[in-house]
């Protein structure tokens, strides 16, 4: 035999091991499963055993084909063995073929006789060439290979040709996309220049065609340029999957615009943007942000604080969203997170990795910065690859054919499916639309089957998202992360500047109270001096400022710091509309009388607008500012209350003096932020004014009125 390259003699079976004697007389003893599992084994002195009949390439046989060679089988068993069948088949052999009567050499010429008589002319050669391919590949050596011959597309293609066009494909995956007959073209001046004029001709157009779809097809490089572009962004295969096996351990976010119109505050319609944060081990939808055009770092922000907090149960909805009435093990999970009372049925993930594309909202250091301070690392995807987080582009394909198509002024996905007057048939709002959004992930999303959360001894079950979710928190367990009010404020955008003697000025709007006189013209004690300042772009009419305490154990204390115009300016807005306002205000005097031009333009903007006599554009910059500022003014809807360290006397007024008209909590509109409209303050900068008795400035409310109760009324 040979083995490891070498030719060896069996000179004993000792139980599993076999002893060997090489040329040379060296002794080896080997284990049988060693000596078979090895390459290099072969026998040389004796007949070799067929190995098993590809029987896949068999069943892949044309049928006449594959029945000629089972019927060549039966005729060589014949010739060797007497019996159709082989050695241990019933029966007595016929006389001709009989062993113990007849010689091998008689037995061929009986045969040969016989398929000559059947119409089958052949030769005593062939049937000893047949019986030699059984013996050597089975009966896959008596198949007609000329119907085995592996087929190619593009048949027999010039190979010159065939390279040319590839490359002129391959060429083409940036371009703008044309005809088969521009890549003719290409490919006949590419071959013009390698070989010469007329050396290597083309086949004909209907050939040339054929051959370019054998080469394009499957591999994306036909086509529209945006099919080739995202196929030429997929990283080569074999893919790896990615492993995860807790919740939170890998969550995506991502931003899209939705497929539908929504009413803005004034009847504007428009097309808002939607954030959302999958996470990828129970495909769980943890948050979501439904936002007009334009999603800050503020939003993202908030995504991470809603998924930290229980999703409550919203007015209207059916009880059996609520998580006791799920699959979640509830009442093990409320012992340890009491929040979950009245909770919905959508689990509270903490994030543990956030994969995030490189636009300017997920990279921009104050999200990051959020996510460092909650102990989250930021992984962002390599740029225009969209499979590297394709969980979440999947599921917002998912949204859009689960949930958004069946919205009213559903715009389909690209203008040639879109209906005639899709505008026209907007009727929900923004507050209304994102209402029904959060309802549709409890009852349409969480409870779903997912086709890809299966459970690897069940792969033909698959689970909801809630159902892996109750499986997996069983197995890594549940740890609430409370978040407070200043974790609130941690999450919002940073900004650091000087404390001047007129206070704290942003983007040309300057925040001034009392609370700054300590610290003005004070170096803070960070290295570059600054004050670290934080602001809700979606209320900027109050900024909060890190100030030192050191009565308190941190050491610093937040401080709300109001605009000087929020008086002026009694409309909500938002950062958005104030950088409408700057390119539209020329600057003519100082900076402060620029400012205070701006807050005139600003209100004449609201004033003017809400009146109906403004621009389309400024309308849709009004409707974004009230929007956002409606949502920025609850806070019960994570926690049923303000804070209680934060929140002011029954009837107290914050800036120390009271409104008659009564607040109208609008609940259809989410938000995170604390509820402090645009001159809302902290209840110790309140007592500070009063303990001087002097007046504070009045704080202008922006009432959210409920249309239902105001009918009541009248």
């Amino acid at each position: 035999m040979r083995f490891g390259g070498r030719a060896w003699t069996v000179a004993a079976l000792v139980g599993g091991q076999v002893r060997l004697v090489a040329e040379d007389g060296e002794v080896a003893a080997v284990l049988l499963s060693l000596l078979f599992a090895d390459g290099g084994f072969e026998l040389l002195e004796a007949p070799g055993v067929p190995g098993v009949p590809p029987l896949g390439l068999l069943e892949s046989l044309p049928e006449a084909v594959r029945e000629r060679a089972l019927a060549w089988e039966r005729h060589v068993r014949e010739v060797e063995t007497g019996r159709p069948g082989g050695t241990g088949a019933a029966g007595s052999p016929r006389t001709e073929y009989d062993p113990q009567m007849r010689t091998l050499a008689q037995r061929e010429e009986a045969k040969v006789a016989e398929l000559s008589a059947a119409s089958m002319s052949t030769s005593v050669v062939t049937v000893r060439r047949m019986r030699a391919r059984y013996r050597r590949e089975g009966v896959w050596g008596l198949v007609d290979h000329r119907s085995a011959r592996p087929r190619t597309a593009l048949g027999r293609a010039d190979e010159r040709v065939v390279a040319a066009l590839q490359e002129v494909l391959e060429a083409g995956r940036e371009r703008s996309s044309g005809t088969l007959g521009r890549l003719r073209v290409y490919t006949e001046r590419l071959l013009a220049e390698q070989y010469g004029d007329g050396v290597v001709p083309l086949p004909s157009s209907a050939t040339f065609n054929r051959l370019v779809h054998a080469l394009a097809d499957g591999r994306g490089l036909l086509g529209s340029a945006r099919q080739r572009r995202w196929r030429s962004a997929r990283p080569a295969p074999p893919f790896v999957p990615t492993t995860v096996m807790a919740p939170g351990e890998l969550v995506m976010m991502d931003s899209t615009v939705l497929d539908a119109f929504v009413v803005l505050d004034d009847g504007v319609a428009e097309r808002p943007e939607l954030t959302i944060a999958l996470d990828v081990a129970t495909r769980t939808i943890c948050a979501a942000v439904l936002r007009a055009k334009g999603t800050r770092s503020v939003d993202a922000a908030q995504l991470l604080a809603q998924m930290m907090v229980p999703a409550p149960m919203r007015p209207g909805w059916a009880e059996a969203l609520a998580m006791e009435h799920s699959v979640v093990p509830y009442e093990r999970l409320l012992s340890v997170d009491a929040r979950l009372e009245g909770a919905a049925a959508r689990p509270v993930i903490t994030p543990q990795t956030i994969v995030v594309d490189q636009g300017n909202v997920f990279i921009s250091s104050s999200f990051i910065a959020a996510c460092e301070s909650l102990g989250i690392s930021v992984q962002p995807a390599p740029p225009g690859n969209g499979p590297a987080k394709g969980h979440v582009e999947r599921t917002f394909s998912s949204i859009n054919t689960l949930f958004v198509q069946h919205v009213a002024a559903y715009t389909a996905s690209h203008t040639g499916e879109r209906g005639k007057d899709a505008e026209g048939e907007a009727v929900w709002t923004l507050a209304q639309l994102a209402e029904m959004f959060q309802e549709w992930i409890v009852c349409g999303w969480q409870e779903r089957e997912h086709d890809g959360l299966r459970h690897p001894m069940m792969p033909r079950c698959a689970l909801s998202p809630n159902e892996m979710w109750a499986a997996l928190v069983a197995v890594c367990g549940y740890v609430p992360v409370p978040l407070g009010r200043e974790d609130y404020i941690e999450l919002m955008p940073i900004k650091r500047q000087k404390i001047n003697d007129y206070g704290i000025r942003i983007d040309y709007r300057t925040y001034d109270h009392k609370v700054l006189n300590p610290f003005r013209r004070e170096p803070s004690s960070a290295a570059d001096g600054l004050w670290e300042i934080h602001y809700n772009p979606h209320a900027p009419g109050l900024v909060w400022v890190r100030l030192p305490k050191p009565d308190q154990p941190r050491g610093y204390g937040w401080e709300a710091v109001p605009w000087i115009h929020h008086t002026l300016v009694s409309a909500p807005f938002t950062d958005f509309t104030w950088q409408h306002i700057k390119r539209t205000v020329a600057r003519r005097a100082d900076r402060a009388q620029h400012e205070h031009d701006l807050a005139l333009a600003l209100r004449e903007l609201l004033e003017r607008a809400a009146a109906g006599h403004g621009t389309r554009r400024e309308k849709v910059v009004v409707a974004r500012a009230r929007t956002a500022a409606t949502g920025g003014a609850v806070w019960g809807i994570l926690y049923g209350q303000q804070p209680e360290a934060e929140a002011d006397e029954a009837g107290e007024d914050v800036f120390g003096t009271s409104d008659d008209e009564e607040f109208l909590t609008d609940d259809s509109a989410p938000s995170v932020w604390p509820a402090e409209p645009l001159g809302g303050f902290p209840s110790c900068a309140a007592q500070e004014a009063q303990e001087a008795d002097v007046p504070a400035p009045r704080r202008p409310q922006v009432t959210v009125y409920d249309p239902f109760e105001e009918s009541l009324r009248w």
